[in-house]
This record gives C-alpha cells, structure tokens and sequence, in this order.
C-alpha cells in the first residue's frame, strides 16, 4: 500500500510538472528576438512600412524583431522562406499581394507555396491604392471625361501600366469592363518608367501607386482622375463605386503572415499584439503620409481578402489569354 501511495504521488507530480511547464511556456512566448522576413528591397515602400509596424510591435511583445530582407522574384522569394521556416512563432513574415496573389495568377509555375495552405495569416496592414492620372494640361477633367473620351474613340488612348498581369493592368481591364471604354495598354516592367511616359507624352493616361504621381500632382504637372480605395489625405478624389460604377477596383497590399501551424497559444499572444500595432496612431500617421491605407483586418478576414483577390484576377487572366482555365 506504501509504495503505490510514493507511485501515485509520484505520478501526480510528474502530471503537476507537465502541466505547469506548459503554462510556463504559454506565458514565456516570446522569450527571445523574434525574425522578420521582409520579401521586399530594404527602403521599398513595403520595407518601409513594415519596419514601422515592426518597431511598434517589438516594444509590444518586449522583444526585439529583427528584420531580414530577403527580396527577389515579386516577393515570393522570401515569402518562400518563411512558408518553409520553423513553426514556433520566432519567426514571422510582412509580404505582398504581389507575392500572395498576383504572382500565382500570372506565373503560377514559379510559386513554390500554396498561400492558403502554407501560412497562418495573422493581420492585414496597409492597402496602396492605385490610380488613373492624366497630364495636367489634359482636356480630361474628370473621370467621366475620360470614360466618355475613350468611348467615342476607342483603343486612340493609350495608358500605361507596372507591366502585363500587374495589379495596375487588372485595374485597367475591370475599368474597361465596367465603363465600356477602350484603351491601348502600353505596359511596363514598373518602377518609374509608368509616371515618365505619361509626363513624356508617350502616353495619355497612367494607371499606377498614388505615392508615384503625387510628387508631380504637387508640382503641377499631372492631375488624378480616380483611386481604388478611398485616401484621407485626397478626399475629394473618387473612387469608382462613388461614380456609380458596381464594384472597387483592385488595390495591392501588404500583411503579416506566420508558417502554417503555429501553437495556438503564440497565436494568441501575436494576433492582438500585432493588431495593437497596426492601430497605433503615430506609426499611422506616418505611414498614411507616405500614401498607404492602413486598415487592422483579422486572420479570418485576410485569409478571404486573399481568396477573393485571386479569384477576380484569375477570371480577368483567363479572359485576356494569360491563363488558360
């Protein structure tokens, strides 16, 4: 009877041990730096957005986040990494529709990753709207000028764009769709090349990040017509459903995103975490100056933003040849 009473209370304490090493461990997440991947060029609007929310974050979890740049082949170079990293919550991600989306619709051959099955999404950051710019000394006041213009004239308009298959070409093709305007596209491989040949002449219309033209709105040389998601900083500039007009046009973005099969309890701890940061007022100010969106969505809510991306440019692929089915 002695010794099954020292067995049992042995066990007990084993269990007891257990237990409490678990509950340690919850509370202690995070007890060490955390990495950050960021599969964007370091000093790139992304880098520098995410690098403002990543200091806030660390100073939340009380430990530092160091960022790891890890740029190349639209962002999916380092969103590859992170999909293939360790599952303990030491390291996280802050990636792009580019490399959530739109990569997967115009070469889906060179995505290693499935984004549904392969990350544990963790908070929406910013949108970067895009928009539809003309020279300022265009006869093309507003949108519905252009519209009508391009309507009585079909394909004479020529506009550019960051390059085939870019959110900036699915934008013009829903424009199209829905106004019944046609247009010549003239695409880029991004960068500034979309801005200089509207300033050039060697377009009329451009389709690109608000931040590009507006250094030149400023200036006096170009005039914005429309944007995809609504801009404090512009108020009076609309957006397409504020025309009348039955669907948004698409905007790019960049979130947060763990390896799929995270423990739950470090979920727990970084999902309200994170969202604290992207809801603090001075790294939103600052990023907002910069002509970003930010806008706090959950998990739940990312995940969707993704399926629902991918879907309507996949339909507009299809329809203009990029992808077969």
């Amino acid at each position: 009877m002695k010794r099954f009473m020292v067995i049992a209370t042995a066990a007990a304490w084993v269990v007891l041990l257990s237990l409490t090493a678990t509950a340690v461990h919850a509370q202690s997440y995070p007890n060490h730096s955390i990495q950050m991947i960021i599969p964007i060029p370091a000093g790139g609007g992304g880098d520098v957005n995410g690098r403002i929310l990543v200091d806030e974050l660390g100073k939340i979890l009380g430990q530092q986040v160091i960022v790891t740049n890890k740029p190349g082949a639209s962002d999916t170079m380092g969103t590859d990494a992170l999909a293939k990293s360790k599952k303990d919550g030491y390291t996280l991600g802050y990636t792009s529709s580019a490399a959530m989306v739109y990569s997967r619709v115009t070469n889906p051959e060179t995505v290693p990753y499935d984004p549904i099955k392969d990350f544990d999404p963790l908070a929406l950051h910013t949108f970067f709207p895009l928009s539809v710019a003309v020279q300022a000394n265009s006869p093309w006041k507003t949108f519905k000028d252009l519209v009508d213009y391009a309507k009585k004239n079909p394909g004479k308009l020529r506009v550019s764009t960051a390059g085939v298959g870019s959110t900036s070409n699915f934008d013009v093709e829903i424009v199209q769709s829905l106004t019944g305007a046609q247009f010549t596209h003239v695409p880029f491989k991004g960068g500034e090349a979309v801005v200089t040949a509207l300033l050039g002449g060697h377009v009329e219309v451009s389709f690109d990040i608000v931040g590009k033209f507006q250094p030149h709105v400023d200036a006096g040389k170009l005039r914005l017509l429309l944007v995809s998601r609504k801009l404090a900083s512009l108020p009076n500039l609309p957006t397409i459903t504020e025309l009348g007009y039955k669907r948004d046009l698409l905007s790019g973005w960049h979130a947060m995103f763990g390896p799929a099969g995270m423990p739950e309890d470090v979920k727990k701890v970084l999902v309200p975490a994170i969202e604290k940061a992207v809801k603090n007022p001075e790294g939103k100010a600052k990023i907002e100056k910069l002509g970003y969106v930010v806008e706090y969505r959950p998990p739940a809510e990312l995940r969707k933003l993704i399926i629902d991306d991918y879907e309507t440019a996949h339909g507009i692929a299809v329809r203009l040849g990029l992808q077969n089915k």
